[in-house]
C-alpha cells in the first residue's frame, strides 16, 4: 500500500506534468494561428493555378508533355510527410499505418517497385528500420519551414521523374481540416493531373486569347504549379500537426487535473485512516492503564 509520502510525491509529479502539457498547448495554439493563416493563403493560389493549367493543356500536352503524359508504372516514388516530434496524438501513427497499407496494397501487390522520400523525422525513423529504398530524406524541416525547402523537395522529385528513376510520384500527408480534425490524403503529384477543380467541360467551354502564346504560358506555369503544390502540402501537414498537438496536450492537461483530484482524495482517505488508527491506539492504551 502506498504511504502518504508516496502519494504526495506522485501528486507533485502529476502537477509538474500538467504544467508542461499546459505550456505545450499554449505554444501550439500560438503557432497554429500563424500556420493556419499561411495554409489558408496558399490554398486559393494552388487551386487557381491548377485550374489554369487545366485550361491551357492541349491534346498534344496530354500525350507528349513529360510532366503530364501517362506512363506504364513499374516503379513509384512515395513521399511520406510526418512530423519531426511526437506528443501529437495519433497524428504520426495513423499516417505511417496508411503509408504501410498503400505500400502493400497499391505497390508491392501489383509488382511496382517502391522508392520512399521521407519528410519529417518520425516517418524516417520508422521506415529506416525496414528494408525500404530511400531516394530522399528531409528530417527537421518544420522547425523553420520556408519556400526554399519546398523548392528543393520539388526539384528532387521532378528530377528523378524526368530521369526515369520512377514512373509515378504519390504524396501521403495530413490535411488540415479544423483544430479537432485532420484528414489523411493520398495525392498524385506526377504525372500532373490536369483536370481542374471546376470540371473539365466548364474549363474547356470558354475561349481565351493568350499573350504570349498558350504553349509558352503553359510551360512557364507548370514548375510554379508543382512548387506550389509541395509548399501547400508542407503547410497543410504543419498546421495539422500543431492542431493535433494542441488537442492532445489539452486532453493531457484535463486528464492530469482529474488524476490530481483522484490522488488528493486518496491522500485524504489515507490520512484520515492513519489519524483514526492513532486515536484508537491512544484510547486502547488509556483503557488498558485504567484496568491495570
Amino acid at each position: 500500500m502506498a504511504t502518504l509520502r508516496d502519494i504526495k510525491l506522485r501528486i507533485k509529479g502529476v502537477k509538474s506534468t500538467q504544467q508542461i502539457t499546459k505550456a505545450m498547448k499554449m505554444v501550439a495554439a500560438a503557432k497554429l494561428r500563424r500556420a493556419q493563416e499561411r495554409v489558408m493563403n496558399a490554398r486559393p493560389y494552388t487551386r487557381e493555378i491548377g485550374n489554369l493549367i487545366a485550361r491551357l493543356a492541349s491534346e498534344d500536352d496530354l500525350v507528349n508533355n513529360p510532366y503530364i503524359a501517362p506512363r506504364d508504372v513499374k516503379s513509384a516514388a512515395l513521399v511520406i510527410v510526418t512530423a519531426d516530434r511526437g506528443l501529437c496524438g495519433a497524428f504520426n501513427s495513423n499516417l505511417i499505418k496508411e503509408s504501410q497499407r498503400y505500400l502493400n496494397e497499391e505497390l508491392l501487390s501489383k509488382n511496382i517497385t517502391p522508392h520512399l522520400y521521407c519528410i519529417g523525422k518520425k516517418g524516417l525513423d520508422f521506415f529506416s528500420r525496414t528494408q525500404a529504398d530511400f531516394i530522399g530524406k528531409k528530417p527537421g524541416i518544420f522547425q523553420a519551414l520556408n519556400l526554399e525547402v519546398a523548392f528543393l523537395v520539388a526539384r528532387d522529385l521532378i528530377g528523378g521523374y524526368l530521369n526515369n528513376k520512377y514512373d509515378k510520384v504519390t504524396i501521403i500527408y495530413n490535411e488540415f481540416k479544423s483544430i479537432i480534425q485532420q484528414k489523411i490524403v493520398i495525392e498524385d503529384f506526377l504525372p500532373v493531373p490536369v483536370l481542374g477543380n471546376e470540371g473539365d467541360s466548364k474549363l474547356k467551354a470558354a475561349n481565351y486569347i493568350y499573350e504570349p502564346e498558350q504553349k509558352m504560358i503553359f510551360n512557364s506555369l507548370l514548375p510554379k504549379h508543382l512548387n506550389g503544390q509541395i509548399w501547400r502540402i508542407l503547410l497543410e501537414s504543419n498546421s495539422a500537426e500543431l492542431a493535433a498537438r494542441m488537442t492532445a496536450m489539452d486532453n493531457a492537461t484535463t486528464n492530469a487535473k482529474e488524476l490530481i483530484r483522484t490522488l488528493q482524495l486518496k491522500f485524504n482517505k489515507e490520512r484520515q485512516a492513519a489519524i483514526t488508527k492513532e486515536i484508537l491506539e491512544v484510547v486502547s492504551g488509556a483503557n488498558a492503564l485504567k484496568e491495570s
